[in-house]
Order: C-alpha cells, then structure tokens, then sequence
C-alpha cells in the first residue's frame, strides 16, 4: 500500500489551489520550481519523497495566510474521487482556525493525520475561535 500525504505550499510556479501529483523529487523540481524564501512546504515535499511516500501538492500564494486558495484546495482533495488513501495532510506555517478546522472533517473522512509545527499548533490553540 501506497502512503500518500497531502501538502499545502509555496512555490515559485505551478497553479494555485490546484493538487499536483508528484512521486519523484525531479517532478516536483520540473512541476513546482525553486522554494521561495522563508517557505517550508518544497523542503517539507522532498522529506516526504525521500521516505517513498506519494505526494499530492497544492500551492498557496503566501503560505499560512492565502485563505481563499488553502479552502479552494482543501475542496478539491475532500471531492477527488481518485484519491482513496490519504495518509496525513502538511500544512507548513499555518496556525490560522478557519484553516485547520476546515481540515478536520477531511482528516476524519481519509482517517489521515494532520501535520504541523509546534508553533503553528500554539498559534492555534492561542488563537481567538
């Protein structure tokens, strides 16, 4: 069985809000480019590919702040008929609450794990709700 993480991020060209699927660091390099400075999601792609896993890639204007392109992506993985496993769901530099409860549901639906840094969870938690 084949693990499969879905990633939100920045990157310097692809389409936004759209899931690019990738298997191998030269498609990523040939889809997504060179990561943008300060951004995490390429960095956190190739960790996901060295570890064999498939990789579904939405690219954001401006990681943990383009609300309207992380809600257009997230609704184009909850309806994609294709994707059957999906293992866990990155979300590099968001701690924003309409952005991570969007993505329960879609957790819950795949049974798969959302993963984030400590300070994004604590802007969360911290966060007015």
């Amino acid at each position: 069985m084949r693990h499969t993480i879905a990633l939100f991020g920045e990157a310097e060209k692809g389409e936004f809000s759209t899931p690019i699927f990738v298997q191998t660091i030269t498609e990523l390099s040939e889809c997504l480019g060179n990561p943008p400075d300060h951004s995490r999601g390429i960095d956190m792609a190739v960790q996901a590919l060295m570890f064999d896993r498939d990789l579904i890639y939405v690219r954001v204007k401006e990681e943990g702040f383009s609300l309207k392109d992380y809600l257009k992506g997230l609704k184009l993985l909850e309806y994609n008929r294709k994707l059957t496993e999906l293992t866990a769901i990155c979300l590099p530099g968001v701690g924003d609450a309409t952005i991570i409860d969007a993505i329960h549901p879609i957790c819950y639906h795949h049974n798969s794990f959302l993963i984030t840094s400590e300070q994004d969870l604590y802007d969360y938690l911290t966060s007015q709700h």
